[in-house]
Formats: C-alpha cells, structure tokens, sequence
C-alpha cells in the first residue's frame, strides 16, 4: 500500500512532519529522495522539531556527512547527507551500519549515493514538488 501526504506550503510542514511520524512509527532507517531544492533537509527538520530537537541544532550535514541530535526523550537521531561522498567506502568509512544497527532513527539525504549498503527493511520515502510549490511525499 502506497502512502501519500501532501503538504500545501511551509506553513504545514509541521502537521505534516508529525502525520509522518504517526504514520511510520517503527521504521528506524529512513532515505528520502529528491532533486536538489524539493525540501529534504527542511522536512527532517521539521521530523526533528517534532521529535523536540532544539531548533538550531538541525543543519545539513553536507560536509560532515552525519549530524547528531538529541530528542526531547534523550534517544540519538542520526542525520546524513551523501551528496558528496564519491563512494560507497566513504559511508562505510564513517561507521554507516553502526548507525542504521543502532535502531535509533537515522535520516538520509541522497540515499541513491549509496543505494548498495542500505538495509532491506530502509523506508523510502520520495518528495516530489508540484508547479505551485506543495510538496507530495510518498512512500
């Protein structure tokens, strides 16, 4: 079964974070696809806000490649961004499967870097922006 939120503007992505949370409560890994611009690290910030992140703790993690943050409850949420890893030694480099065993809930921008380690059970979940500007997740 395909599920689909469609988030109008900016001003929803907070209902929106917190519909998908509902809705996908038990997957741990989660891989979010997307063109450059269609909102992936602004919808993970809002995944995070909804989570009690402080705000200004969320950032891209571009060239870090992970960030950590803590949820309001204490529980690590790993952050990724694998748009410019070269390859998949890299991720791998990094501890990638320390993150994704660690059943804590790990966030991934540009999973398609490194499509070849991600778990069987990654929730893939595929942004897509409208010509007005709302956004479509579907997973």
């Amino acid at each position: 079964m395909r599920n689909r939120i469609y988030i109008p503007s900016l001003d929803a992505i907070d209902n929106a974070a917190e519909e998908f949370l509902r809705k996908t409560e038990g997957n741990s890994v989660i891989a979010f696809y997307a063109p450059m611009g269609a909102g992936k690290t602004t919808f993970t910030s809002a995944l995070c806000r909804a989570l009690g992140v402080r705000e200004d703790a969320v950032s891209s993690p571009t060239f870090a490649i992970v960030n950590e943050y803590l949820s309001g409850a204490g529980d690590p949420i790993y952050h990724f961004d694998f748009y410019r890893i070269d390859n998949v030694a890299e991720a791998l480099d990094i501890g990638f499967y320390d993150y994704i065993d660690s059943g804590n809930l790990c966030l991934i921008e540009w999973p398609e870097n490194i499509e070849q380690i991600l778990p069987l059970d990654v929730l893939r979940v595929h942004i897509a922006v409208q010509d007005d500007g709302s956004r479509i997740l579907e997973w």
